[in-house]
């Protein structure tokens, strides 16, 4: 994605009202995403159909944001931001609808697609539409603002899931979409169209190879467990790793060719960037399995409700926001990148806390203690990605930027998308024969190996 700086001769005059549309369109994407994951277990449920459909629920909508995230920003370059960020925005109120509607797992799973698409759609313009309207303080005011939006929406979200579930049904956690979706749509007319001065060529042989590689490392991994890990899962995970490479190979020679590649490979000149996407990788790996295998520990396991699974989550939820703003404001100014590994010890002090406890716990109660652990991995949680973000583009030049950003943006979503059929199905693989509070420690081990791992890579961001 290519981001044109503007500098406006006069203020745009609806520039914070159109400031507005768009982070009600963000936090609708980051609420979505969050409500699914409490509400999983309900939908499986009551729709029915293999247990990894609880993962799909979820995998279904991150795979396809994290691969088109590129496209979607190529799109808005040459069609115009508005104008893709309305298309999205519309597609996703109507999948959204649609999996409210869905009458079984196989329709829901395509209708979480189709929402995966659209967000990957309006996430990307974000970024673009702001520098078409603001300039100078302004615009550093009105990119600051995104991230308390984003933290307050993953506080919110798990909760208003686990809400809207128990009150009324997991169909309203789609349902609610909707309102907010038809305002950003009524009040786009205020947004500013703005398309790139020369926009960069579309690449539809690399995002055919993005998605066939993911989508082959990915399916075996969620249908591996409930199938017997029979050969063909094997495989198709090593078929995707060598498309992979061939998407890599792929780009290398679409930019020694004068076109418009969607990795710039000028990116990986040195270890900081790569290390950097291993890290966020890593990272998002951990934290989105943990949430998916916290929230079947307590449903699955002590058969708890989905309001339970949802205030579980708060503690983490609520000293993320806290470390993130405190990290923000004093921390990351004062320490610098320093605060980075400060927040991974933190988030893995609170997984052996939290492991310790799943082992001294009853089956069948409630792990009261279990709370503080998931504050304090929170809290770390939050320390860490204030300063990652940061120190990972602080060796990328200007002209990178825009290819940087949304290349790490797409990791962030595919290591989500990994965490959550790796920790998944590790929690699955353990259940039947040692019990939920078995399965959830495992599943946590394994998040603290890709931690100790995320360390490591980390290391090298700095060298």
């Amino acid at each position: 994605m290519r981001v044109e700086e503007k500098a406006p001769a006069r203020a745009y005059r609806w520039r914070w009202a159109a400031l507005a549309t768009l982070l009600a369109a963000e936090a609708m994407n980051l609420l979505d995403a969050t409500v699914v994951q409490v509400a999983a277990p309900v939908m499986h449920r009551d729709l029915g159909g293999a247990r990894s459909g609880i993962q799909w629920f979820s995998a279904a909508y991150t795979l396809p944001f994290a691969v088109l995230l590129i496209t979607g920003g190529r799109l808005g370059d040459r069609c115009g931001r508005r104008r893709v960020f309305t298309a999205g925005v519309a597609g996703f109120a109507l999948a959204s609808l649609c999996c409210a509607l869905a009458p079984g797992a196989g329709t829901l799973i395509a209708a979480r697609a189709v929402q995966g698409a659209a967000a990957a759609m309006v996430i990307p313009q974000t970024l673009g539409l702001i520098r078409a309207m603001f300039d100078g303080p302004e615009m550093a005011r009105a990119l600051g603002s995104i991230g308390p939006v984003m933290g307050l929406s993953a506080v919110c979200g798990p909760v208003l899931g686990a809400f809207l579930t128990d009150a009324l049904s997991w169909r309203a956690a789609f349902l609610v979409n909707i309102p907010p979706a038809l305002a950003v749509l009524g009040t786009v007319p205020l947004l500013r169209e703005d398309r790139a001065a020369r926009p960069p060529r579309m690449d539809p042989t690399g995002t055919a190879l993005a998605i066939l590689g993911t989508g082959l490392v990915v399916y075996p991994l969620i249908q591996g467990d409930t199938a017997g890990w029979p050969p063909w899962t094997w495989a198709a995970m090593a078929g995707g790793l060598a498309v992979l490479v061939l998407f890599g190979l792929h780009q290398l020679r679409t930019a020694r060719r004068g076109r418009d590649p969607l990795v710039e490979p000028s990116l990986f000149r040195d270890r900081g960037f790569p290390a950097a996407l291993a890290t966020s990788t890593l990272f998002f790996a951990a934290v989105n399995g943990l949430m998916t295998v916290i929230v079947l520990q307590i449903q699955l396991g002590l058969g708890r409700g989905v309001l339970s699974a949802g205030l579980t989550l708060l503690p983490w939820s609520c000293a993320l926001a806290a470390s993130s703003w405190f990290a923000g404001t004093t921390l990351v100014p004062r320490y610098g990148r320093r605060v980075m590994f400060a927040g991974l010890g933190c988030l893995l002090a609170g997984l052996l806390a939290a492991i310790a406890v799943y082992r001294a716990a009853e089956p069948g109660s409630y792990p009261w203690p279990l709370l503080a652990a998931l504050a304090v991995a929170g809290a770390g949680n939050g320390l860490f990605t204030v300063p990652f973000f940061t120190a990972a583009l602080a060796r990328v030049r200007p002209h990178e930027t825009g290819s940087a950003a949304g290349l790490l943006n797409a990791v962030q979503q595919f290591g989500g998308t990994l965490g959550i059929a790796l920790l998944g199905t590790a929690f699955f693989h353990v259940l039947p024969g040692a019990g939920a509070l078995a399965a959830v420690q495992a599943a946590f081990w394994i998040a603290v190996a890709l931690l100790a791992a995320g360390t490591a890579t980390a290391a090298l961001m700095r060298r």
